[in-house]
C-alpha cells in the first residue's frame, strides 16, 4: 500500500503586506485555517518571525528555516 502523497505547501508571501506597513500576523493565522490535512505552510518573509515558532509550535508545528541568497526568509512549517 502507497502511503499518501503530502499535499503541496501553501505559500504565503508577506512581504507586500510588511511593505504596506499592514500586521501580517492575520494573513498568517488565516493560512494555517486553510491548511489542508498534512499541507505545510511556506512563509515568505522580509525578517525572521521568531515569534511564530513558539506560536505555531503550540498548535503542533514544527518549522524548518534558511535565508535566501538574496536576503529572504523561507519558513516551512508543518503538523507533527
Amino acid at each position: 500500500m502507497t502511503p499518501p502523497e503530502t499535499p503541496a505547501p501553501l505559500e504565503l508571501d508577506i512581504r507586500p503586506l510588511c511593505d504596506a506597513h499592514r500586521p501580517p500576523l492575520p494573513a498568517i493565522l488565516d493560512a494555517v485555517d486553510t491548511l489542508a490535512p498534512g499541507q505545510p505552510l511556506r512563509l515568505i518573509a522580509p525578517f525572521e518571525p521568531a515569534p511564530l515558532y513558539q506560536l505555531l509550535g503550540q498548535q503542533g508545528f514544527t518549522h524548518l528555516k534558511r535565508v535566501r541568497d538574496d536576503g529572504v526568509w523561507e519558513i516551512v512549517f508543518s503538523r507533527t
